[in-house]
């Protein structure tokens, strides 16, 4: 015959668990809330910078689609085929960037609207005439070093913040954006 376990009562909380528990709220389905060593503030300054960084990056993808489809002249087969180069590489930064503001707990801007309001880069309205490639090549290097201006200011906040998986993510798209203005610049030159 095995013995029967005695019941024990629920250890204490601690200081250090109440304090805890005190700072995550349940989800309404019972998720526990989000714990991942940063304050709610903090989570929520760096969401929203990278709201507005996925905003810039969204619209310059949106024009380096756009130039791609409407180049023309003695440069079209080499920036037809540059743009579609970067078009790809920033559509797949997108998904990246969308997954870690949802990390942070927060929903990721989704619709044109709010890529509009959120975003410092002015959208390009559709080509009735075609713009001269180097116009075009003009605006996306001004709209790269758009998107480095904003991944700056996210890297400082997520750095002071000590969010390292954000730090890390603005690093390397800084990286890429500040390869890639050089390379358009280079073209004008």
């Amino acid at each position: 015959m095995a013995k029967k376990k005695s019941e024990s009562k629920p250890a204490k909380a601690t200081k250090s668990t109440k304090t805890a528990k005190s700072t995550l709220a349940a989800h309404a389905d019972g998720a526990p809330g989000i714990n991942i060593g940063m304050s709610s503030g903090d989570r929520r300054k760096t969401s929203d910078g990278l709201a507005h960084f996925l905003s810039d990056a969204f619209t310059l993808y949106l024009k380096t689609h756009n130039f791609h489809w409407n180049v023309t002249g003695p440069m079209f087969n080499a920036l037809h085929t540059m743009f579609e180069t970067q078009y790809t590489e920033q559509w797949n930064a997108l998904d990246e960037i969308a997954e870690r503001i949802r990390a942070l707990g927060f929903n990721a801007p989704g619709s044109y609207a709010e890529f509009i309001r959120l975003s410092s880069i002015a959208e390009e309205p559709g080509l009735a005439d075609t713009a001269d490639w180097r116009e075009m090549v003009r605006q996306l290097v001004v709209g790269n070093e758009a998107v480095c201006r904003t991944a700056r200011k996210v890297l400082k906040t997520a750095d002071e913040a000590g969010d390292d998986p954000t730090v890390d993510l603005m690093t390397q798209r800084l990286n890429i954006h500040e390869k890639t203005a050089w390379m358009l610049r280079s073209l004008l030159q």
